[in-house]
This record gives structure tokens, C-alpha cells and sequence, in this order.
């Protein structure tokens, strides 16, 4: 089946399917995805002519490395998925892994605690030089950069170019796209539909962060509320190249592995004592480099139900401050600006409810959907296979 965009029209299959998957962003793409691989037959309704969403909207960056318990466990199974996609699909996928930078020696010391735990092969820690190998901007004169780590297992991918990729090649294997359709109800083995019913054995609705469209009661148990994001696209000073993805030490405040640290809580205190306004706005500054060149900078969190539409200038500036002394550079030149938005509970990561028999509320709650999603799927459609052969589902 060829893939339908806005370009022509949409129709529900004619016959009822093994799986219907609500919102082809990467998490219901990866139930698609594993669901095809069972020899299922699947449909995936839409509401977009694409997916525009947080999938679209992020770093591209499969932070794999820096993740702790159940999202280290799904980001090492999603690494793998994502390697044979891109082979599969037909998109880049850089294996150049993330360099963290360092500023100061509570910096540092987060690196050195976490490579001893992990070991060589996933951290691999670096002087100045070694780090401006990585990031150029290093080894300039004005750098304040110290030193770092290099976490090679970490993949990057274009967003733009990768998630339409996966979904034309779901495509090309019999999985049934239903774009421009919105979903007004979900019932036991029935998708309500703007163009009519959709009969499925069982049921996913992955709409990222609006859950509470259709489940507000779900969404109110589990604390779900929108988180949004500052993201930025600057010119590369110098027209520089930077293969990984780059994380700073906003970054060790916010990854498990990093964050957990005897270390971490000095660099709390630094940044508090340097920049208090910078973790008032909640900021993870890091970048990733597109194959254009642009460079992807961001980014703040600012978490509610729902936003005003306003968005403060103030806070672009506040990150375009941080990603100029990061380069150390006088300035940025802005190409684009976006919100980011995905979906936050402070109550789980991984948010998956049963309303009913046979359908799964599926949302990654913590940001990492691109890093962890392909390895969530396989767990929620176990249970949705076993319901299917008679199991407890």
C-alpha cells in the first residue's frame, strides 16, 4: 500500500485488523513496527497529513548511554531496532555517539564516577584536546571547556527524514495508514473515527501528550500535563561540523545515569551560585548537528495542562546566551525557532493503562520517546498478543 499524505485522499480499510494504532508519531509507530514483525495485520489512524508532533520536533538525538533502570533496558533494545530500521527504511543514522562536555572540576568528577560505572566501552572519558576532537569549540582561546566524555554506543538520526522513512516502509509492508482522520471515541475492539468505525482485535492510542483528549481520567490519575520546550536552529559558527550529539552539564541534572552521581549535587550548587535563572526555566542545554549543517540548540521546560500561546522572548534568550558561551561565540545567528511539547508525569515515565479489554493508553511521559520507544512497544503488544490467545491482557 502506498503511503497517503495530504496529497490524495484517506479511506479506512474495509475489513477489521489484528492491531489499529492511534497517532503515528514514534511511539505508535514503533507498536506498528513491532506488530508488523509478528505478522500482524495493522492500520495506523492519524489526525495530520504527518506526523508533526514531538517526534518531529526533538534533537534526533537516541540518548541511549545515560539512561537508568526500565529506560536503559528499553533504550538498549531500541538502539538495536533503530540500527536495522535505518538499513530497513533507508534513512542516515550516525553512529558517532555524544560527547559531554565539562567546565569545571564537579563536572568532571560527574564523568569520572559515571565511567566507573559503566566502563570503557560505554564511557570513555577525555582531556581538552581528546574533547575538541569531538567539539571544536573546546580548543578555542575564550573555551572554558575542560575536558569530557564521549559515550560512542549513542546514535542521532534526522527526525524530519527518519520518521516519514519508517513510516513508508510500514507501508510498503501492509501496514494501512489513515492520515487526516480524527479519533473521536475508543471502544472495546472499535476505533470511532471522522470517517466512520475501525474494527480491531486490539487497540493502541499513542497521541503522545494529548491523552486526556480522549482519556481525561487516565490522564488526571497519572498526572499528565504538557511539557514545553524552547528549540532553536542556529547556524554553525565558522561553518564548524560536530558529529555526536553534544550534552553540557545541564545535561547531568537531568539523565538518570548522570543525575545520579555523588557529584551531581556540586554541579547543582555552581550552576545555582552562577545562573539561578537557567534552572528556574528548567534548562538541558545540548545541541545536535543536521546533515544541512543548522544546528539544533535548545532547550528550557515549562510544564502545564495547557499553555498560553504566548511564548517569552526572554527565554530564547536565555538559551541562545548559554549556546553562545557553550560556542564560545559572541553570538547566534537563529534560522528557526519551534515549540517542543511531549507529554510529562511526575508519576511515571512510561505511562501504559488498560480502559478496557484489549486497548492500551500508550505515552512515553519523560521526553526519551525517540530513545526508548522501539524497545516499550514489544512489552505493551506482548500482553496485547497473550489477551488476543486468551491470556489476562
Amino acid at each position: 500500500m502506498a503511503l497517503r499524505t495530504d496529497s490524495g485522499p484517506s479511506a479506512l480499510p474495509p475489513h477489521p485488523v489484528d492491531l489499529a494504532v492511534v497517532g503515528a508519531g514514534i511511539v505508535g509507530l514503533a507498536h506498528a513496527v513491532d506488530a508488523a514483525d509478528r505478522g500482524m495485520r495493522v492500520a495506523v489512524v492519524e489526525r495530520d497529513a504527518r506526523a508533526v508532533g514531538a517526534s518531529l520536533r526533538n534533537f534526533g538525538h537516541i540518548c541511549t548511554t545515560p539512561q537508568t533502570g526500565r529506560a536503559l533496558e528499553y533504550a538498549w533494545s531500541a538502539r538495536e531496532k533503530w540500527l536495522r530500521l535505518a538499513e530497513q527504511a533507508g534513512f542516515e543514522i550516525s553512529r558517532a555517539g555524544t560527547v559531554v562536555v565539562a567546565r569545571t572540576a564537579a563536572e568532571l568528577g560527574v564523568l569520572e564516577e559515571f565511567a566507573a560505572e559503566r566502563g570503557a566501552e560505554q564511557v570513555r572519558l577525555l582531556d581538552r584536546a581528546g574533547t575538541a576532537r569531538h567539539f571544536p569549540p573546546a580548543g578555542e582561546a575564550g573555551s572554558d571547556i575542560v575536558g569530557g566524555a564521549h559515550l560512542p554506543l549513542d546514535l542521532r538520526v534526522d527526525p524530519r527524514a527518519a520518521i516519514p522513512a519508517v513510516a513508508a516502509w510500514l507501508a510498503s509492508r501492509g501496514v494501512e495508514f489513515v492520515w487526516n482522520t480524527q479519533v473521536g471515541a475508543i471502544s472495546e475492539g472499535v476505533v470511532h473515527t471522522a470517517r466512520g468505525d475501525l474494527a480491531a482485535t486490539a487497540i493502541v492510542h499513542a497521541a503522545g501528550h494529548d491523552i486526556d483528549r480522549l482519556f481525561p481520567v487516565i490522564a488526571e490519575e497519572n498526572g499528565v500535563r504538557r511539557c514545553r520546550l524552547q528549540m532553536l536552529e542556529v547556524a554553525p559558527p565558522g561553518d564548524i561540523r560536530i558529529e555526536p550529539a553534544v550534552l553540557t552539564g545541564y545535561s547531568m541534572l537531568r539523565y538518570g545515569g548522570l543525575a545520579a552521581t555523588a557529584s551531581a549535587a556540586a554541579v547543582r550548587r555552581e550552576i545555582t551560585d552562577r545562573a539561578p535563572e537557567t534552572l528556574d526555566a528548567v534548562m538541558n542545554l545540548m545541541l545536535t548537528q543536521r546533515p544541512d549543517g543548522s544546528v539544533v540548540l535548545g532547550d528550557t521546560h515549562h510544564y502545564a495542562r495547557t499553555h498560553l500561546p504566548f511564548d517569552d522572548e526572554d527565554i530564547a534568550d536565555l538559551v541562545l546566551r548559554e549556546g553562545a558561551r557553550l560556542f564560545s561565540a559572541r553570538r547566534l545567528s537563529v534560522r528557526r525557532r519551534w515549540r517542543g511539547v511531549y507529554a510529562d508525569s511526575p508519576d511515571t515515565d512510561f505511562l501504559v493503562a488498560a480502559p478496557a479489554a484489549g486497548i492500551r493508553v500508550v505515552s512515553v511521559t519523560s521526553g526519551i520517546g525517540m530513545t526508548t520507544a522501539l524497545g516499550l512497544a514489544p512489552a505493551v503488544v506482548d500482553r496485547l498478543a497473550g489477551s488476543r490467545a486468551g491470556q489476562p491482557g
